[in-house]
């Protein structure tokens, strides 16, 4: 198996956002489209209640916070993180 470079790696960001999964792909849909989903390359990593960790391309974080904010629905952006243990540390 052949191994990627750091630099050929992609960068990660980890997004914690307050709402629903299913509003917040389709907040990502209508502001930044399929072309704009697939540069960010979303991952859904938790769903706790009413808190989504989003894991996204660190390229489009500026995007996807922008979807998210203009979204008609509550979503809301608590916190962003380059590390999961970074986003953890701010729920406990």
């Amino acid at each position: 198996m052949l191994k990627l470079k750091p630099s050929a790696r992609e960068n990660k960001r980890y997004i914690l956002v307050k709402g629903s999964r299913y509003n917040i792909e389709k907040a990502i849909l209508e502001f930044i489209g399929v072309l704009g989903w697939a540069k960010a390359s979303p991952v859904f990593v938790s769903e706790v209640a009413d808190e989504v960790v989003l894991c996204i391309n660190n390229k489009a974080l500026n995007n996807v916070k922008a979807a998210l904010s203009l979204a008609k629905n509550e979503l809301k952006v608590l916190r962003v993180s380059g590390t999961l243990k970074g986003l953890n540390k701010s729920l406990v």
